[in-house]
């Protein structure tokens, strides 16, 4: 028997020390629109799509009773790492507009297929990768 077929990821949760530095980051600098929030968490749209979620470092490790049902414990620590796609037309001006919002830009990858990965940290030190396609064989 083969699984149901999956068409996506559909979120993607990273833990942050400072939810307002952090929230400041992924809406002034990278662009995206909050969707929702507390104290505890954030909530992103990415590219009309995908869901980017940001929980305060241990305010998830407590499960949280909705309305609906209860959401279960969870969490990470440690620095993790994340890609967001973009056009290959967009690489230059990344680079230009990340270099004026003064975010180092720490290392840039040529992939074999072709494709370009630029990464760079957020304000929680984690590994933010803007890859073109020709990344991988599915991208």
């Amino acid at each position: 028997m083969t699984p149901p077929k999956i068409t996506g990821v559909l979120e993607t949760a990273i833990h942050v020390c400072d939810m307002k530095r952090a929230e400041d980051f992924y809406t002034n600098v990278m662009g995206f629109r909050k969707m929702d929030g507390s104290e505890r968490f954030c909530a992103f749209d990415v590219g009309g799509r995908d869901v980017f979620l940001l929980f305060r470092s241990g305010g998830s490790a407590e499960a949280v009773q909705l309305p609906g049902g209860l959401i279960p414990p969870h969490g990470s620590s440690g620095v993790l790492h994340f890609a967001f796609p973009i056009a290959d037309a967009d690489w230059d001006s990344w680079v230009k507009y990340l270099e004026a919002n003064r975010v180092a830009i720490e290392s840039v990858v040529r992939w074999p297929r072709g494709g370009r990965s630029l990464y760079f940290r957020d304000p929680d030190n984690h590994l933010v990768e803007l890859a073109t396609p020709g990344l991988w064989q599915n991208y």
